[in-house]
């Protein structure tokens, strides 16, 4: 009997210490405080929003307030000190075209991006090339009946100058062809989900998008070349129009800056709610 108490006694005063010490973990983990403000593509904001909703339930003194307004405001809300973080969809610290390098920013890779080219649903074509996506968004096209649809007017839908999604598009699905601005049938938006929302609503209409954004019976994904725009075709090579989502910092991050892009780049949010949002995992691609 006095063998059973004693060895109750040291399970549970083990217990206690194991409690104790995953409490302490837990206290020191709710040490984490600050707040972080994050700012610019509207591609990548899907993903920080539900990255921001995560890492705040595990650490309750840090609030995180993101916004989109295209990739380009990024970097320059963190030049300008009003953002801790810019989320781009091209590495900001290099020159790129159309845009010079932010100086002094570190470019925290946290995602891969599919891009689609998107069409209304009154549109019968479900493939382009990318010779055809160029005479479309240069002028030169102006029909559908030039690329295989129905006799009706291409309405041009495109983002603004400073997204991301339009320098990664122009570049990999128009092959570096130019966007023409015309005076009808073109309009310009500011954002992922007006794009979404003018290509729904216009008939005859095409646009382009990063792949978490298409859903519904109102627009469709066509084909680039033959190939679906899908996750397991970008990873497999065969669809390129893609890029790397990062997380613009000035200079290293540090604090819950530094915690929050861990978190992101973590293998449980790549392999779970950055999967389930239709972005790519870093770790999948070779390059």
């Amino acid at each position: 009997m006095k063998l059973f108490k004693k060895f109750t006694v040291t399970a549970l005063t083990a217990v206690i210490a194991v409690t104790a010490s995953f409490a302490g973990i837990a206290a020191a983990a709710d040490t984490l405080k600050g707040k972080i403000t994050i700012n610019g593509s509207t591609a990548l904001l899907p993903l920080t929003l539900q990255a921001a909703k995560e890492f705040q339930k595990l650490h309750p003194k840090v609030k995180i307030a993101a916004s989109g307004k295209g990739s380009v405001t990024g970097p320059q809300a963190v030049k300008k000190g009003i953002a801790d973080i810019g989320a781009c969809d091209w590495d900001a610290s290099i020159d790129v075209p159309g845009f010079k390098a932010f100086d002094g920013q570190v470019a925290n890779k946290v995602a891969v991006i599919p891009f689609a080219t998107i069409v209304n649903k009154n549109v019968g074509v479900d493939n382009l090339t990318t010779e055809q996506l160029a005479g479309i968004f240069s002028g030169k096209i102006t029909n559908w009946k030039e690329v295989g649809g129905s006799d009706a007017n291409i309405v041009v839908i495109t983002r603004s100058f400073g997204s991301g999604t339009r320098v990664n598009y122009q570049a990999k699905a128009l092959g570096g062809g130019d966007i023409v601005k015309k005076e009808k049938n073109y309009k310009e938006t500011g954002s992922s989900g007006d794009m979404k929302t003018a290509v729904a609503t216009t008939p005859n209409s095409i646009g382009y998008i990063d792949l978490v954004y298409v859903s519904g019976s109102d627009i469709k994904a066509v084909k680039h070349n033959g190939v679906a725009a899908t996750t397991d075709n970008v990873i497999n090579g065969s669809y390129k129009i893609w890029a790397y989502g990062y997380y613009m910092t000035k200079g290293q991050p540090t604090g819950a800056t530094k915690e929050f892009i861990e978190y992101v780049q973590s293998k449980k949010f790549q392999n779970g709610s950055l999967k389930k949002l239709k972005f790519i995992p870093i770790a999948a691609m070779k390059g």
